[in-house]
């Protein structure tokens, strides 16, 4: 763990200036255009060299410029050879400004140059750069020493403080990043979910109206083979007309749902126990608003089991009960036993098959089974 902290380059993300924030970047140019014009202020009022002389060392003074931009860019891509390369080049091009008696240009790049290395360079390799550099600022420095001492730690506290910000910088960046990365993920989940939620109401119409209808015009077909009247054969076609119209019922209520237009759920059982001879809907508990999937999978489950008595057992009496407690809503659908109807032997028992895979969907769960006169469905789901 050492090492790696000790080798370990600061995140491109740290090194980069893309998504720093506008007062930032404008204190940032500011800085280099102030050390600019110092640099070029120090080569053109230096008194000792003529006006050529004065060219030569601005000449210098850009050199180190794009020795500076050289060494942000390959810091950033991570490449220490040639950013250890331009910070001697720099520590170089200022010794040589020292010995031609530049001496501020100097001690600017000396200061310079040790604190970016704190800052962008791995801290094993930084360490030597930024000794150099406040080293021979402090040499060549004419101040005393307490006060070049003070200013030299200064200078290593604040180039240590600058790549802990940078870092910081970085880690939130990474942080937002994947923040961001995770709302995308989470959206395309709730997306498939959704879509996953239409795939059910979908199928669940048109398994209940779809294969009803096939039932009844099948038989209407064998009866015109077999010669049968026309009252018979017109009643199995009025009956999938029936079916019909309930499947576009049923796709209209489908499509309500996933808008969120739901009726009340009391008013909707009343609806459908309506349509049904001899059933009959009670409710107990304190009635509140469900959540769009409880409520829809209550209705589907209603619906499926009332069709299962018309199926299975013609002619009984139902007892639908809706009971309200304070963490689930539970569904009791009884019957009381009766003949098997038209549609006994259609479905293959996939309904009560849907219906429990809604319900653990939900984290509820679905009994169905045989009680002592007739059949139950019980439905229970968390709200």
């Amino acid at each position: 763990m050492i090492g790696s902290v000790w080798t370990r380059w600061p995140s491109r993300e740290a090194l980069g200036r893309e998504r720093n924030s506008r007062p930032r970047r404008l204190l940032a140019w500011a800085v280099r255009v102030l050390v600019l014009a110092v640099l070029l202020w120090s080569a053109f009022a230096h008194r000792t060299v003529g006006i050529w002389g004065a060219l030569a060392a601005a000449a210098g003074v850009l050199v180190v410029g794009f020795a500076a931009w050289a060494f942000f860019r390959t810091t950033y891509a991570h490449r220490l050879v040639p950013s250890l390369a331009l910070a001697g080049w720099l520590l170089a091009v200022a010794l040589a400004a020292q010995a031609t008696g530049f001496r501020v240009p100097a001690l600017v790049i000396f200061c310079g140059c040790g604190i970016i290395a704190l800052e962008r360079l791995p801290l094993a390799a930084a360490g030597p750069v930024t000794a150099a550099g406040l080293a021979a600022y402090a040499v060549f420095n004419t101040d005393a020493w307490l006060t070049t001492a003070v200013t030299v730690a200064g200078m290593a506290l604040g180039g240590y403080v600058l790549r802990l910000d940078a870092e910081a910088r970085g880690n939130a960046q990474r942080l937002h990043a994947q923040e961001r990365a995770a709302l995308a993920a989470e959206a395309e989940s709730a997306a498939l979910t959704e879509r996953a939620r239409i795939a059910r109401e979908i199928h669940d119409v048109l398994a209940h109206s779809l294969s009803a209808q096939l039932v009844h015009l099948e038989a209407a077909r064998l009866l015109i083979e077999n010669g049968a009247d026309r009252e018979r054969i017109l009643e199995r076609v009025v009956a999938a007309r029936g079916m019909a119209r309930d499947g576009l019922a049923e796709t209209r209520q489908a499509l309500s749902a996933l808008r969120g237009e739901l009726t009340p759920l009391e008013d909707f059982l009343t609806e459908l126990v309506s349509a049904a001879d001899g059933a009959e809907v009670t409710v107990t508990g304190e009635r509140r608003h469900l959540p769009a999937e409880a409520s829809q999978a209550v209705r589907r489950v209603a619906q499926e089991a009332l069709t299962n008595v018309r199926k299975h057992a013609y002619g009984a009496k139902v007892d639908v009960r809706l009971d309200y407690s304070e963490h689930e809503v539970t569904l009791n659908v009884r019957d009381s036993g009766g003949r098997p109807g038209e549609l006994d032997g259609s479905g293959g028992g996939y309904g009560l098959l849907g219906m429990r895979e809604r319900a653990e969907l939900l984290g509820g769960s679905l009994d169905a089974g045989p009680d002592e006169e007739g059949f139950v469905v019980t439905l229970k789901v968390p709200v």
